[in-house]
């Protein structure tokens, strides 16, 4: 039986893509001892250069041989479509990084970065290998691989209290990325989507559960 999450490079690619993606853990771990607003900034200027770079590819035919012909086997069709000129993933890590880092807490945005780092690339790489049932866009086996990893992120990832409802929260933040790891599939980059979402669910959460705890944006300590 063929394995439902398919991908448009083939699974080796897809390997050495995923081992890049899991480099990116970096920024949660060096934003975790960085003030804010160095961190902004930092990310500001990366991820102004990521874009012109990614760009250039589109619009200067010298440039775009020259990226193509090193880093040409990791893209996916619809990021070398020079119609759409769309953006490629790890562009999009660091335009998420730097919107997760201006909107979310520090808490909040290591927490949620480091799922879309880790789980992301679990569920692509074990949807792409075992993916045999179908659930929602994808397989039942990414899905759940992003979920389990996610949880496991959740243990070992800081928190504002420490009391067991913020792994409560942070559960429930995993299941919520997992589906939406899924159905981002086709329409919208998983490399925003994921953060945000799992990030904007755990904010919520903390209200609701969690009213007493001060919620402030002191990026320097939790």
């Amino acid at each position: 039986m063929t394995p439902i999450d398919q991908g448009t490079i083939n699974y080796r690619d897809e390997v050495v893509r995923k081992l890049i993606h899991l480099c990116s853990l970096s920024i949660p771990i060096l934003y975790y001892f960085i003030p804010r607003t160095d961190s902004i900034i930092i990310l500001s200027i990366i991820t102004a250069f990521a874009i012109f770079l990614d760009l250039s590819r589109h619009f200067n035919p010298d440039f775009g041989k020259f990226f193509y012909k090193f880093f040409g086997f990791l893209l996916r069709r619809h990021e070398v479509d020079n119609k759409k000129k769309n953006l490629n993933g790890a562009t999009y890590v660091f335009i998420s990084a730097l919107i997760c880092a201006i909107i979310f807490p520090k808490v909040f945005f290591i927490t949620a970065f480091t799922i879309l780092i880790v789980s992301d690339s679990m569920a692509a790489l074990i949807g792409r290998k075992f993916g045999k049932h179908k659930f929602l866009s994808k397989s039942l086996e990414g899905t759940i691989a992003f979920f389990i990893s996610a949880c496991l992120v959740i243990m070992f990832t800081p928190k504002i209290s420490g009391l067991a409802i913020e792994y409560y929260i942070g559960i429930i933040a995993s299941a919520v990325g997992a589906i939406v790891e899924n159905i981002s599939f086709g329409f919208a980059d998983d490399n925003l989507s994921i953060p945000i979402s799992v990030g904007l669910t755990m904010w919520v959460l903390y209200i609701l559960m969690m009213p007493g705890v001060p919620l402030v944006l002191n990026h320097s300590s939790f």
